[in-house]
Parts: structure tokens; sequence; C-alpha cells
């Protein structure tokens, strides 16, 4: 496997934070480190280094954006990017022999109905690195292949895995509802972004699901400096990939219905993605070239300098066709913390942090029309900016601070790790560790069938 490590100046040891975690080793398991669009993970990472947790991280593939954040440069922890499987059989099956000596399980394991070949020859290699890094706690993002990898990891290495679950692997239409369950049903510990998700894991799962914890994820806020928006200029800003759930074509809308009204204003769209071309195309069939402007993506020190200097900043989320929607966007956090308007819908979490009137003001789904309105009021009125903005501050301080909630997340590890040195040390026929072990697994309330078949032999 392919180890990097980032190269940045060494702490002076007097100003080492306190270690809370007392040595325990945790291994992020993401499909792909880095990646343009995750800053949540690489800010949990660096929260962690900060209170001296010793971070590995493995990546089930390699990076394939062309630019990157510049604080993950910041991040100390090795990086793995896990071998893919070779696509000869002459190189899988003495693969396969000699990690059959090496776990025991692995016999019974490769027996399990829909398990991916792929995906279990990198649990192996990492299965490997953490016996030999005496990684304590297994956090996987997403609860899809990385999860699916973590799982095996823990079936191979009896190391407790954690999952952090999102967006896209909960409500998206290609989610497998049993594999799912059996995820919740596994793991030591889920975190997830909002209420609402945690009520919709438990509703859909039909189970109190006792091991799912609500975690925000949070911003380092010294990065996100407040500043009153009472004197900036009349410009909208929107940020995040060009994709339906993002909701910017009602945004692009809302802004014809603005020129309509001879309303002066400029609007900036900052992100890529597969909607691109739709968008522009929408764009100059509205004659809206002078006035709405794609700019592609951007680091997030320059998301920031351009939400200092915006008026409103727009997040017209909308539940896809798909069923995908966003859990609670990392960049409307950072608006609310940097003191910029913010203006969004009733999608998932949101509503759980902005509140209409107080913290700033929500639109239906889809309504151009109520959007352009909200987006006039705060275009004209400083006073009732300056007022949303003061609360939605207040907010974030309380709620989103990274180093309160990782702090939570670090608690989660070391109460998931005794209980594992609990069960090894107590008399028990079972060496299962407590909190695997449970009743039957939670059946989805939709529980659509799906095609059991065994390991796909890589050919």
């Amino acid at each position: 496997m392919t180890t990097t490590k980032a190269h940045i100046p060494a702490r002076d040891a007097d100003t080492m934070p306190r270690r809370e975690t007392a040595g325990l080793r945790i291994a992020y398991i993401l499909k792909m480190y880095p990646r343009f669009s995750e800053t949540f993970i690489v800010n949990e990472i660096l929260a962690h280094e900060a209170a001296g947790t010793s971070v590995e991280i493995f990546s089930l593939r390699p990076p394939t954006d062309g630019r990157f954040h510049e604080n993950y440069a910041q991040v100390q922890a090795n990086v793995t990017y896990v071998p893919q499987p070779s696509s000869r059989v002459s190189t899988f099956w003495p693969f396969l022999r000699a990690a059959l000596a090496e776990f025991p399980t692995l016999a019974t394991l490769i027996q399990t109905p829909a398990l991916e070949s792929g995906d279990l020859v990198q649990a192996i290699h990492i299965a490997r690195a953490v016996r030999t890094q005496n990684i304590g706690v297994l956090h996987a993002h997403f609860g899809s292949i990385a999860t699916s990898v973590a799982q095996l990891v823990h079936k191979l290495t009896d190391v407790p895995f954690i999952f952090t679950a999102h967006a896209k692997d909960i409500f998206h239409e290609s989610v497998q509802a049993e594999d799912l369950a059996r995820k919740l049903q596994d793991a030591a510990g889920v975190i997830t972004v909002s209420d609402y998700n945690c009520n919709y894991l438990r509703t859909t799962y039909q189970s109190d699901l006792p091991n799912l914890h609500r975690i925000y994820n949070g911003l380092d806020l010294a990065r996100f400096p407040y500043r009153a928006p009472a004197t900036r200029p009349r410009h909208i800003l929107g940020v995040g990939r060009l994709i339906e759930k993002k909701g910017f074509h009602v945004l692009i809308d809302a802004c014809a219905h603005l020129a309509d009204q001879g309303i002066e204003f400029e609007c900036d769209i900052v992100g890529s993605g597969q909607m691109e071309a739709e968008l522009a195309a929408q764009i100059a069939r509205l004659s809206l070239h002078d006035r709405v402007r794609l700019l592609g993506a951007a680091p997030q020190g320059d998301v920031i300098r351009r939400l200092h200097s915006t008026a409103v900043f727009a997040a017209p989320c909308v539940v896809g066709c798909d069923g995908n929607r966003d859990g609670l966007p990392t960049v409307l956090l950072e608006a609310m913390a940097l003191g910029t308007p913010c203006i969004s819908t009733d999608v998932t979490g949101i509503p759980e942090i902005l509140h209409h009137g107080e913290t700033g003001l929500q639109v239906a789904q889809e309504d151009a029309h109520s959007l352009a309105a909200a987006l006039a009021q705060l275009l004209d009125d400083a006073a009732l900016r300056v007022r949303l903005a003061q609360n939605a501050r207040r907010t974030i301080e309380a709620d989103f601070d990274i180093h309160k909630n990782t702090a939570a997340i670090r608690a989660l590890y070391q109460q998931v790790a005794e209980q594992v040195q609990t069960s090894a040390t107590s008399p028990s026929i079972s060496t299962t560790p407590p909190t695997h072990r449970r009743a039957a697994s939670p059946v989805p309330a939709n529980n659509p069938a799906h095609n059991q078949h065994t390991i796909q032999e890589v050919v």
C-alpha cells in the first residue's frame, strides 16, 4: 500500500494539547481522500489532531479532484491508498489463501450473500495494517462503500467500527435498505448530522437504534470571523456542486424575477458539477448573462472572502427526483458564522438551525417567486440583515464549534474501546463486544427485495 504524509513544521512540545483519548489510535476509512467537496471530514480530522488524537487515513480510491482546499496541508495523519483488487485470477486466489491463514473468520465471511470481492480485498489490506498499527477504532464516513469496507475489517479483526451517515447514503433511491440495516446493527456507534436524520433512520428502520448519535458537523470558528453585513454590496452568492439537490435552477429563476422588477443585484454561483451546461443555458435563455455568473469551483479561502463581501447567501435546496437531498450543508454553516444573512428551505436538518425571521429566511422548495421576494427583502433591509446575522452567529457558536463536537466523537471512540476491553477481560462464552450483542437486525419499513449473490470473482 502507498502511504504519504503531509510535511508541515512540527509543533513545540509545550504547545501540544492534552490527549483526550489516552493513546487510542483511530483509523479513518474513506472512499476518496482528499475530496474537494468534503471539507467537513478534514475539519473533523484536524480537530482530532489538535486534541492530540492519533489518526490514520485509509483511502479506497485515489483522488481525482484537480485542486484542494488549503487546510488539507495541515493534516498530519499518514494517508494510505489501499490497493485495488487485481484483475488476474492467478493473483487473486493466492492472495485469498494467504489471508485465510491470517484471519480465521474469513472462511465464513466469504460465504456472505452479496459480498463484493473488491471490498473484501481492500478490507484485508486494511485489516493487516490495523493489526500492525494497533488501531483501536475504525471510523468511516458515509454509510456506503467506506462503511462496507469498515464492516468487513471489523469482522476480520474484531476492532469496532463506527460510521457517520450524511445524506445521499441515507436518502438516495440507490440505498439498499437491507444493507444499511445490517450496518446499523453491526456498528458500535452511528453518528448522523441532524435530528431529522436521526428520526428518519429510527422510523425507516423501525428501531430505537440505541447507538445512534446526532453530532453536528462543526467549524473551526477561528477561521470564520464574524463581520456585520450592514454595508455590503448588493451581491447574492450560492456555493455548492452543480447538481439538482442544490436548487440553483430555482435561484436562477428567482434572479429573473428580480431583474423583471428592476431590482439592482449581481449573483455569483461557485461550484462545478453535472448540471453546469444546463444552468448556463438557463442563464442565457433568461438573458441574465450580465447579472448571474457561474464561477466554477473555488478553494475555501476564496469562498470565505466572497461570503464576507456579499449581502445574501442563498441555499435553495430541494429534494431531488432520485430522493437525494442535502443533510445540513457545511457552506450554510460557514455563511452563518461569517455574518452573511442566509435564505434556505425546509430540506432535512436545515430548519434545525435556520429559523425563519430569527437566524435567516426560509422559503418553500422550488418556489422561485418566494425566493425572489426574500432576496429582495434582504438586499433592501440592512437592519434585518444585521439582526439575522447576529442571531445566526450565536447559533453557530452554541452548536457548531468543531472542537466541542469532535470532543463528543472522541468520547464515543473511548466508550467503544472501553466496551471492547471490558468484553475481552470478562469471562464469557461469547467474544462479541456488548455493544454488538443485539436482537435481530432492524427491519426497514420499506423492505424492497434485493438480489442476493455470493462473492464476485475478480477476473
